[in-house]
C-alpha cells in the first residue's frame, strides 16, 4: 500500500511539473513600451485571475527578430504594425486565431478589417492605428507647411527632425518624391534615397525615442511625428502645429497576434477579447492619444475628443493617406537603401 501510495504521489508530482504555463493562468505579453495602461493590465489579472508577465520593444525590427531567432517560442501575445504581419504569416511565426472566443470583435471598424496583409483577419485583430503626419513649431516657422518637401526648406537645415524607423521615413521620402509608400521598385527607392540624404545633417535628429523631446525643446522646428506622440508634445508646448502634407501620410495599424509558439493561447484570446471592450479601448486612446478602430468606443468621447482632427482624423485629411503594408522581397531593397542612407553611403 506504502509503495502504491509513493508511486501515486510520484506520477502526480511528474504530471503537475509538465503542465504547461496556461494551467498557472499565465499571460506573456511582449509589445511597444507605453501602449496599454497598466491599471488596465492590472483590472484583466482582477478579472481572470490570469497573471501578465509583460517585456517591451521599441521597433518591429527587434521584435520580429526575437520571435524569429525564438522560432515563434516564448510569447504568447505580440502588437506588429501591419507591414510586419504579413511577413510573419509566411515564415511561420502566427498562429490563427478562433474568432469565435472573440465575442467583441464586432466593435471593430470594417474599414480596418479584411486588409491585404491579412485576409479575413485569420491571424491579427486591429488595436490601434494612426498617422505619421508633418509637426512643426508656429513660433519658428511663419510661413505655411503643407509638405514634405518643405523639410528641405534652407532655413531648417539642422533643425529637422524624422524617425530612425526605416518603412516610415523612407515612407515619407517616397510620397515627398511622388510615390507610393509601399513601393516595390528601385528606382522609386533611390529617388527616395537621394531625398533623404538632403537631409543628413549632424543637427537634424533621426530617433524616435526623442521625437518628442526635440519638438518640446525646440532643438527642432519641424518633422514627421506619429498622431500620438504629436498630441503629447502639443500638449507641452502651444507653439506645436501637426499638418496632414498634400502628397498624403503612412498610416499605420497596429494588431494583437498571437505567435505560433505560444502556450497560453486561450489566456491570449481573452486578453484580446477584454481589449475589444469599448470601455477598455476608450482608456487605451485616452493614455496613449492614438486613433481607435473601436465603433463603440467612438460613441463615449466627447465633442472635444471627436473634433480634434490630430486624434480623429477627416476623411479629407485621409484621403490620399495610405497604410503601410508588406513589400514582400522588395524588403531587402528598403533594408539596402535604408542602410545606405544611415551609413551616408552615395
Amino acid at each position: 500500500m506504502k509503495r502504491f501510495l509513493f508511486s501515486l504521489a510520484l506520477c502526480l508530482l511528474l504530471l503537475s511539473t509538465a503542465l504547461p504555463a496556461q494551467a498557472a493562468g499565465k499571460l506573456i505579453i511582449y509589445n511597444w513600451s507605453e501602449y496599454i495602461p497598466d491599471d488596465v493590465l492590472e483590472d484583466f489579472t482582477k478579472e481572470t485571475g490570469i497573471e501578465i508577465i509583460y517585456s517591451t520593444y521599441e521597433s518591429n525590427e527587434t521584435m520580429h527578430d526575437k520571435l524569429l531567432v525564438q522560432k515563434g517560442r516564448g510569447y504568447d501575445l505580440v502588437c506588429p504594425s501591419s507591414y510586419f504581419i504579413e511577413q510573419m504569416i509566411k515564415e511561420g511565426l502566427l498562429l490563427k486565431l478562433d474568432k469565435n472566443r472573440l465575442k467583441n470583435l464586432g466593435n471593430i471598424d470594417p474599414k480596418v478589417m479584411n486588409l491585404v496583409f491579412d485576409p479575413d483577419n485569420q491571424y491579427s485583430i486591429p488595436y490601434m492605428w494612426g498617422t505619421y503626419g508633418l509637426i512643426y513649431n508656429s513660433a519658428r516657422i511663419k510661413d505655411a507647411i503643407t509638405s514634405w518637401n518643405d523639410l528641405l526648406r534652407p532655413e531648417f537645415k539642422g533643425r529637422v527632425m524624422l524617425y530612425d524607423d526605416p518603412r516610415m521615413t523612407m515612407g515619407v521620402a517616397l510620397l515627398a518624391t511622388g510615390s507610393n509608400p509601399n513601393s516595390t521598385r528601385e528606382e522609386d527607392l533611390q529617388a527616395a534615397h537621394k531625398f533623404l540624404l538632403k537631409l543628413r545633417d549632424p543637427k537634424n535628429v533621426f530617433d524616435v525615442t526623442a521625437a518628442k523631446n526635440v519638438m518640446v525643446n525646440e532643438q527642432s522646428y519641424i518633422g514627421g511625428i506619429w498622431n500620438g506622440d504629436a498630441l503629447v508634445a502639443m500638449e507641452e508646448n502651444a507653439d506645436l502645429r501637426f499638418v496632414y502634407p498634400k502628397e498624403g501620410a503612412p498610416l499605420f495599424l497596429d494588431s494583437f497576434v498571437i505567435p505560433s509558439g505560444a502556450i497560453n493561447v486561450d489566456n491570449a484570446h481573452a486578453f484580446i477579447d477584454f481589449m475589444l471592450r469599448p470601455e477598455i479601448a476608450m482608456r487605451s486612446q485616452e493614455e496613449y492619444l492614438y486613433c481607435t478602430p473601436n465603433l463603440e468606443t467612438l460613441k463615449l468621447l466627447d465633442k472635444e475628443q471627436l473634433d480634434n482632427r490630430v486624434l480623429n482624423p477627416t476623411a479629407e485629411d485621409l484621403k490620399s493617406c495610405v497604410f503601410v503594408s508588406g513589400v514582400g522581397e522588395a524588403k531587402d531593397l528598403y533594408a539596402r537603401y535604408w542602410e545606405k542612407f544611415i551609413t551616408n553611403a552615395k
